[in-house]
């Protein structure tokens, strides 16, 4: 199970396993000018991991709207690696980056390196959050000894062995991970986990995240087509003088306060911040908007296997205590009455989780 758990992981995690620097990257990109051959796939083994995951899509979502899902996670068990050109008409493959790289690969999705957020319409509703998120954001990371001592995993670096271009200047702070709420680091953020959870963000992970100064994050893919990212800029350092900026495919935008950008970060993508203080945005990743409900639910439900696989035991009444187990995990947590704490909430008292970043 642990090949699935890695390479199915929120895109966050991939970045540990599967990062490599830029010059062993470009010689890579030499191979990306032709598209691969998506393979003909068939069933894993009933016995299997692969195989129990695939019969449980079919029999709680069925297989007719759920094939291009029951298609990725072949794929994936065949460790196939989507490589496509997507710069545009004109653009030399050999100097562009405009590259989609993802071996966690649902065939037919849209791909576009900034979306237009006029259409995504949470996207103007988290916007309008921005002043209460900030200051909430402020307050509570004022006091950094203590948001350490009360949060869990705060400011958890990506950066591994395996991952050491990707650098020590990326860090998180997780409010919701693969669809599961954080109830400490919630209760911690009281009123951006409530303007989040009503803005209605399709997200399956949202985090905080701090780039230091004068740091940058290598070329790479997230290695997931399924997902976008999010960000609103929280805190940026010289807003509006391009001195933080990201780079998708072959085009840069600059992070500006309170603004939302969405982007399709399975393209290769690098970042920069050549400010001399900490780069501060809110993300989510977020289910590509060419997914249906039911196909949303199907890819859930394997992020659900990963984190619980009793839900695949063969005994009845193991499922389903352990469907109940998932069902408490996502629903969005009680926050504590406002009386003490970061955010003008109580810390909660569930105990803290392991570190999954």
């Amino acid at each position: 199970m642990a090949q699935y758990s890695s390479a199915f992981a929120p895109s966050s995690n991939l970045l540990q396993r599967y990062y490599t620097n830029a010059i062993e990257l470009r010689a890579t990109l030499e191979d990306f000018r032709f598209t691969t051959t998506i393979p003909h796939t068939q069933p894993a083994a009933l016995h299997t991991f692969a195989g129990k995951v695939e019969n449980g899509i079919i029999q709680k979502f069925g297989s007719k709207d759920t094939q291009r899902v029951i298609d990725s996670w072949r794929l994936l068990d065949k460790e196939y690696e989507h490589r496509e050109f997507f710069g545009k008409e004109g653009t030399d493959p050999q100097t562009s980056d405009c590259y989609q790289y993802a071996h966690s690969y649902v065939p037919g999705l849209t791909v576009k390196p900034f979306w237009d957020i006029d259409e995504i319409p949470w996207t103007q509703k988290l916007a309008k959050s921005y002043k209460e998120i900030r200051k909430e954001f402020l307050d509570v990371t004022k006091d950094m000894k203590k948001l350490q001592q009360d949060g869990n995993n705060v400011w958890a670096g990506a950066l591994t062995e395996e991952a050491g271009g990707y650098g020590e200047g990326w860090s998180t702070l997780v409010l919701k991970d693969r669809g599961i709420w954080d109830e400490v680091n919630c209760n911690l953020f009281p009123k951006t986990s409530k303007a989040v959870s009503k803005c209605g963000i399709p997200a399956t992970e949202v985090f905080f995240a701090c780039m230091k100064p004068n740091t940058d994050i290598k070329l790479h893919s997230d290695f997931t087509n399924f997902v976008l990212t999010s960000h609103l800029a929280i805190d940026i350092p010289e807003s509006g003088n391009n001195k933080c900026r990201l780079t998708i495919g072959d085009e840069t935008r600059q992070w500006i306060n309170g603004e939302v950008m969405v982007f399709d970060t399975s393209l290769m993508h690098d970042a920069v911040n050549e400010a001399d203080s900490t780069r501060y945005i809110l993300m989510a990743r977020i289910w590509h908007p060419d997914l249906t409900e039911v196909e949303r639910n199907a890819l859930q439900y394997i992020y659900d296997c990963l984190s619980v696989p009793e839900l695949l035991d063969d005994n009845e009444q193991v499922r389903r205590a352990a469907q109940e187990e998932i069902e408490i995990l996502r629903n969005f947590p009680i926050l504590q009455a406002a009386t003490s704490g970061f955010g003008g909430a109580k810390t909660s008292s569930k105990k803290k989780k392991k570190a999954k970043r």
